[in-house]
């Protein structure tokens, strides 16, 4: 049976953006809708679009002011509904596995957190990656996709203070959410482990899309060396700088 379709609050947020906001709260059940919206966007306003920016219950269309103004754009975004594709109760989007190397050497919060929740290092692995992920929304950097949600059993914070540098790969939950480092970068995740999947590149773009589903599979340090992992320890482990 087809999923009814919530009509979304349009609201200007810029004189070149506007937020199309079905829901304040996280909600799975929207993750279809916002992936159906999305491509509905892309195809109905084309080049007058700059950049969609989808998250958990909302999307950002940034458009081109010289070559439309808001009230078009209202308009157009306003018939977007009447040209979606029924949607399905069942899952929408790609499966994506992705290796992961479960050691304190590149998850210097795993120890930490193991011992806080009274489980082993193996049990935190285990429990992460037993978990399907939904990708909620992508954005802090190109690539880094935002998944839910995290069992209870070891969720955790974010840091008091953010680390400087994050290496590319390092797997990361705060809170219910978990995610993938897709480059160098400041943050401030509780780190566990490191996956030897790029997530982006200029040529392909970015891995994982809204609506993608992502299994986290434990592997080995040799297998992760095979993948092209990189273990150099993470420089500072336990430190908040």
């Amino acid at each position: 049976m087809a999923a009814a379709l919530p009509q979304p609050r349009i609201v200007p947020t810029a004189e070149d953006a506007v937020l199309i906001e079905f829901s304040q709260q996280i909600d799975p059940a929207l993750t279809p809708l916002i992936a159906a919206w999305s491509d509905s966007l892309r195809e109905a306003l084309g080049h007058l679009v700059t950049d969609l920016v989808p998250s958990y219950g909302s999307i950002t269309v940034y458009y081109d002011p010289d070559r439309s103004d808001f009230l078009n754009i209202i308009r157009s975004l306003k018939s977007i509904s009447n040209i979606l594709p029924e949607l399905s109760d069942q899952p929408t989007g790609r499966i994506i596995e992705l290796p992961v190397w479960y050691h304190p050497a590149v998850g210097p919060d795993l120890a930490a957190l193991a011992e806080a929740r009274q489980l082993s290092t193996q049990q935190v692995a285990k429990i992460h990656s037993d978990t399907c992920y939904q990708v909620y929304a992508l954005g802090f950097s190109p690539g880094f996709g935002f998944m839910g949600q995290v069992d209870p059993a070891i969720a955790t914070p974010r840091l008091e203070r953010p680390r400087v540098r994050i290496p590319a790969g390092s797997v990361g939950i705060a809170n219910r959410q978990t995610a993938v480092y897709p480059a160098v970068s400041p943050g401030g995740w509780q780190l566990i482990g490191r996956c030897p999947v790029r997530l982006f590149d200029e040529q392909s773009l970015a891995l994982l899309s809204v609506g993608d589903r992502v299994r986290f599979r434990a592997v080995g340090h040799d297998e992760f060396l095979e993948l092209g992992g990189d273990d150099t320890p993470f420089e500072g482990a336990g430190e908040q700088p």
